[in-house]
């Protein structure tokens, strides 16, 4: 499930905003989350240049200042702000490209700085226990059952994530071809269609073995019919509109079982569990390279926000060990 659709612009706007969203998708291979979320923005700012009587191809820099200038009264957060701001930079620099405007007027608009927000994350214990509740839960279930396979389904997913880092979305759009050689190395297409090679560890080979089966049992238990398991190219078949797994399914799943466990709902999404793969690799010394190509980041400047988590945890560290810090003194009390 995406996006809903954005609140149209303006009639002379939307021809505008459709073209430029066209070459995303073909030129940059951007996501359908990704095209939405711009569409919303660019949609947003054209609706408030129609009530002052302008449009993209002709307004001025002071129109487009007056929009960040009324959005940050009504309580918009710098990051949002910076985000927006991109936005029209960027689509700015498409019009006169396009020779659809003669001049860009965001091109002297200020940066707004945005706060920098460190990736939440949970600690190896957290995720060993998440994992364990998993496979327990997987273990007492009869996989010939829809309650068993779905057990057998998150304890999959789970040793899948935090073994390959995957995007929630590459992950549960995951064809049953992506596995190379005995299910030994995962090929994931990315963004932008970018393809890398993930390999596998014993212990994620292992539980989709079972997952396989399970799939395979289902099939041979429908007699093949159409609509059954085996009807479906994906690794994590569902009956939705897709056709696999959506995203929010998984997360809710995810959510339950750390509720079980008394892990924080908002602590913990799929989304969290694929920064703790990163951070737990950088902790052991993984060269930062190496994670950037397994995470499929196109810029290692994304890769870098992992090494901010280290370095907090590193202060914190000092702070509460270290003898002449006050953290240390205050333990000793």
């Amino acid at each position: 499930m995406g996006r809903p659709p954005s609140a149209p612009a303006s009639a002379a706007d939307e021809p505008l905003i459709d073209a430029y969203l066209a070459m995303m998708r073909a030129e940059r291979g951007a996501s359908a989350n990704t095209v939405a979320a711009y569409a919303a923005d660019l949609r947003e700012m054209s609706r408030f240049l129609a009530e002052r009587g302008e449009t993209f191809a002709v307004c001025a820099r002071d129109d487009l200042e007056a929009f960040f200038s009324d959005r940050a009264e009504a309580g918009l957060s710098a990051n949002s702000a910076a985000r927006k701001l991109s936005c029209l930079k960027r689509f700015m620099l498409f019009l006169v490209a396009e020779k659809m405007r003669d001049d860009d007027p965001a091109r002297l608009i200020d940066g707004v700085k945005a706060r920098r927000v460190l990736p939440m994350t949970l600690t190896i214990a957290e995720v060993d226990l998440l994992l364990d509740a998993a496979h327990q839960a997987a273990a007492f279930g009869d996989p010939q059952t829809p309650a068993g396979r779905r057990a057998l389904r998150l304890a999959c997913l789970l040793e899948l994530l935090y073994a390959t880092g995957l995007r929630v979305s590459e992950l549960v759009g995951l064809p049953r071809a992506a596995f190379l050689g005995d299910c030994k190395m995962l090929t994931v297409k990315g963004k932008g269609g970018r393809e890398r090679i993930i390999p596998l560890n014993a212990k994620a080979r292992t539980v989709l073995d079972c997952w396989l089966d399970a799939l395979d049992a289902a099939a041979q238990a429908a007699d093949g019919k159409a609509g059954g398991a085996s009807a479906s190219k994906w690794l994590f078949p569902s009956w939705g509109e897709d056709g696999h797994l959506t995203r929010q399914k998984f997360a809710q799943d995810l959510k339950a079982l750390g509720a079980r466990l008394g892990i924080d709902a908002e602590r913990l999404s799929p989304h969290v569990l694929r920064h703790a793969f990163a951070t737990h690799l950088l902790d052991r010394g993984v060269d930062l390279r190496v994670l950037q190509t397994l995470l499929g980041h196109a810029d290692i400047s994304t890769t870098q926000i992992y090494t901010h988590v280290m370095e907090d945890r590193l202060r914190q560290t000092v702070f509460d060990f270290h003898p002449l810090s006050e953290g240390a003194a205050e333990k000793e009390t």
